[in-house]
This record gives structure tokens, sequence and C-alpha cells, in this order.
């Protein structure tokens, strides 16, 4: 049975949302909260009209935020980029890792935020 509530002269339906949970949403929810929002409409509307916008975006930050750095992990080990180097040329060592950071970047881009 639906309650109302009168609001001047119309009875309005009083709609009871599912619980929501308070999820954390960081740099990549946010990057791909823009992208539906811009590319996914139908997506973005029906996450929000479900209630579980916010926790799909938290799950999409947290994965992209381990992708990224497992990226980066993976890219230095196999390029050799690591503390000896960054001793011996401190300059070589940063112009590898921005290299190395800006791939990881990309990658995260193109397999999670922008699908």
């Amino acid at each position: 049975m639906k309650n109302y509530t009168k609001q001047g002269d119309y009875y309005i339906p009083d709609i009871d949302l599912p619980p929501q949970t308070n999820a954390e949403i960081g740099f990549w929810g946010l990057q791909h909260l823009r992208f539906i929002k811009e590319h996914k409409k139908a997506t973005y509307t029906s996450l929000l009209t479900t209630c579980t916008l916010l926790e799909y975006l938290s799950n999409i930050d947290k994965l992209a935020e381990e992708t990224y750095d497992m990226s980066i992990k993976y890219m230095a080990a196999k390029e050799n980029v690591t503390e000896e180097l960054k001793e011996k040329d401190m300059f070589e060592w940063i112009r590898r890792m921005n290299n190395i950071r800006n791939r990881a970047r990309e990658i995260v881009y193109e397999t999670l935020i922008h699908v």
C-alpha cells in the first residue's frame, strides 16, 4: 500500500529508495563518472535510478588503482628501472618513471575508464 503526502492541492506518492553505501570515489572513479555522463547516458541513468552508481564507481576506482600500480611495477621491473638506477642517475630514473607512469595511465584509461 502506497502512502501519499499532500502538497498543496496534489497528493505525491512517498518513494522509498534502497539504502546506499557510503563509498569513497577517487580520481579514477570521477574520471569514469565524467565519461559515462557524457558518452553512456543510458548506463549513467540506469545506475543512478537503481541507486548503485556510488558502489559501481567505487569498484571501478579500486580496480583502476590496482591496475595502475601493478602496471607501473611490472613495467619498471621489465625495463630495469630500479633503485640502483635512481642512485646512479636520478634524472634518467625520473625520465623513465614518468614514461612508465604515462603508459600505465593510458592502459587504465583504455581498459577501464573509457569503456
